[in-house]
């Protein structure tokens, strides 16, 4: 019989990102970043306070994955739930980021004793959830991502997946309003293990 299929995000979901982001921006390139501001005034230099422009941020943005991951650090109960969800599911990471950050990504996660397939994606992540599930075919399938529009994504895609939507950074969670394409909010691995699992048992 088919195993249930937890396709999870990784950053904000199971690491830290904007946070160790955000203090390498100030550290090594003097830019404040403000959580909860519009995106083009969330980026200052500290010595003018001049906004930093959009593509620069984008630019050192690809320059933290390249060389500063190692900075990420876990969210809460994120690895120790996926571990227990393992004995019941098949975990599969799907993330955004480019191909060929694919092997750092895993090797990252592996660090924090996650051994699992990881896709990089670009854009909405409902046709590469779609191809994964097609791989699967899982008796259940549930969806963890911070981003809504990956939520509305799968909703188009696959919409017979059960929908997550978590932001694990608790400084950062204030600030974005719940997807409403998402079954439910949950920003804690305590209780998101729990719906996961009454989930499954739905199925079952």
């Amino acid at each position: 019989m088919a195993r249930p299929l937890i396709i999870t995000d990784c950053d904000e979901v199971l690491l830290h990102m904007l946070v160790p982001f955000r203090g390498w921006l100030d550290e090594v390139h003097g830019i404040h970043f403000s959580f909860g501001t519009p995106f083009e005034e969330a980026f200052r230099r500290k010595d003018s306070r001049d906004p930093v422009e959009r593509s620069i941020v984008w630019s050192l943005l690809g320059a933290f994955f390249e060389t500063e991951m190692h900075r990420q650090y876990p969210i809460k109960g994120a690895f120790e739930a996926i571990a227990r969800l393992s004995t019941v599911a098949d975990i599969v990471v799907l993330t955004n980021l480019e191909d060929h950050r694919q092997p750092a990504r895993a090797a990252q996660l592996a660090s924090h004793g996650l051994h699992v397939p990881v896709h990089c994606n670009r854009g909405g992540k409902g046709p590469a959830a779609a191809r994964i599930i097609a791989h699967y075919r899982p008796s259940v399938t549930l969806f963890v991502d911070d981003i809504e529009n990956n939520h509305r994504s799968l909703a188009e895609h696959v919409p017979q997946v059960w929908r997550l939507h978590m932001v694990g950074e608790a400084e950062l969670a204030p600030h974005i309003p719940t997807a409403p394409t998402a079954h439910t909010r949950i920003d804690d691995w305590v209780e998101a293990e729990r719906w996961i699992v009454a989930r499954i048992a739905d199925a079952a």
